[in-house]
């Protein structure tokens, strides 16, 4: 009984210490490999800079409107190299976008907000063919005569655009056709030959970076909606570090006093909700990297706020089970009856806070979703290792059958 007790107890230490270790280090076998969660975890605009902006439709648009404005502006920010940008859809009719590393709103303003039509123009002013007519753009690596590679952009057109392209090449060969956008000239190659297969080639380009942002902005067109910058901020590149550092620093501690009072208050109980305690951190860890959740200072404060309400539930339970064993009773059959008397206060407090969670995520907006999702997250988890982990911890400790001195259970 107590080398099966010991199995048990030492299997989810063993288990937790092997999955603690692959998600804060990785490990990599062959081909196959798994990030650290320090690599996953994105974090939000007030823990590592950038800018925030806030972009309001004019007028009356459709859902389907607003979905390809996000595609639009998602083009035009992948152009510029931004690492994990947020583009998303805030309400009826607003997208908001965070840039992190940028620090100029203007600047994300500008390009976020290009809304007129992309356009071919020929020398005589007339425009040739709109960004409809475009199909596919993409800048790639083409090998000239001399066998240098050189980069280059290639357009796919629609049929309307095939005609008309072939039409407006044979009219100006040798001639220049600007491509211009929100009525700026972002380039103007000369046609060099009639194209009536409705595919065209762009060169004379300086380098593949050129390249691929002409191709990114023929392919993104223009915005089907007028946007107007309503809110934007920006945050400084060390005070988003710093701001995280602080906030680590606070987790840690808060943790590690949570963990000592636990231990002294109700010893050994106490540190088996330690042990489920970690366990719970490192779900929550790990859920966060798997589904790309952005943390933020308002998200931490709700993994934190969840922290307390998981050492609530054990404070519940560890109670009752003090009051069992006063009562007499042995101490597998007060473990349960503490359990049992324990779950429906530990459930209806965990329920509520769960109501309200789901009213802030759905009814709230920006940093208030974030907080409204770290909680949901944790409380979830919480409910989840109070009642099975902690269970299951105490229950092999018993089998194994250490003490049977009520006072080292804390009673």
């Amino acid at each position: 009984m107590r080398s099966k007790g010991a199995i048990k107890f030492f299997s989810v230490i063993v288990i937790a210490a092997i999955v603690a270790y692959v998600a804060f280090f990785g490990i990599k076998v062959g081909n196959y490999s798994i990030s650290s969660i320090q690599n996953r975890i994105r974090l939000g605009l007030d823990l590592r800079g950038g800018v925030y902006v806030l972009e309001e439709a004019e007028g009356n648009v459709t859902q389907d409107e607003i979905n390809k404005a996000i595609a639009v502006i998602r083009n035009r920010v992948d152009a510029l190299g931004v690492t994990q940008p947020v583009i998303a859809q805030q309400g009826s009719n607003r997208i908001r976008v965070e840039l992190p590393g940028m620090n100029d709103p203007d600047r994300a303003i500008e390009i976020i907000g290009k809304t007129a039509q992309l356009k071919f123009i020929g020398p005589d002013g007339q425009v040739i063919l709109t960004g409809a007519n475009v199909k596919d753009s993409k800048a790639v690596y083409a090998q000239t005569e001399t066998g240098v590679q050189q980069p280059e952009v290639t357009l796919v057109l629609d049929a309307e655009g095939t005609k008309k392209f072939a039409e407006a090449t044979q009219k100006f060969l040798n001639q220049p056709i600007a491509i211009v956008l929100d009525d700026k000239v972002i380039s103007a190659p000369r046609v060099n030959d009639v194209i009536t297969t409705g595919n065209a080639v762009i060169t004379g380009l300086k380098d593949f970076q050129e390249a691929s942002e002409l191709a990114t902005l023929i392919r993104a067109g223009s915005l089907p909606v007028t946007l107007k910058p309503i809110a934007y901020s920006s945050v400084g590149a060390t005070l988003g570090p710093s701001a995280y550092n602080a906030a680590v620093k606070v987790g840690i501690y808060g943790v590690l006093l949570i963990l000592l009072f636990m231990a002294a208050f109700y010893r050994l109980p106490g540190i088996m909700a330690d042990v489920a305690l970690i366990i719970y951190i490192l779900i929550n860890l790990i859920i966060y990297a798997l589904f790309n959740i952005t943390l933020d200072l308002p998200g931490i404060a709700g993994f934190l706020l969840s922290i307390g309400m998981a050492v609530d539930a054990n404070v519940l339970i560890f109670e009752r089970f003090k009051e069992e064993l006063r009562a007499g009773k042995s101490l597998r059959a007060a473990l349960d009856a503490g359990f049992r008397r324990a779950f429906t206060a530990v459930f209806d407090a965990n329920m509520t806070t769960i109501i309200g969670a789901i009213i802030l995520f759905y009814m709230g907006s920006g940093n208030v979703k974030g907080f409204a999702l770290t909680l949901l997250i944790g409380v979830i988890s919480s409910f989840f290792t109070a009642i099975t982990v902690t269970r299951f911890l105490l229950h092999a400790l018993l089998e194994m059958d250490l003490t049977r001195d009520i006072k080292v259970y804390g009673a």
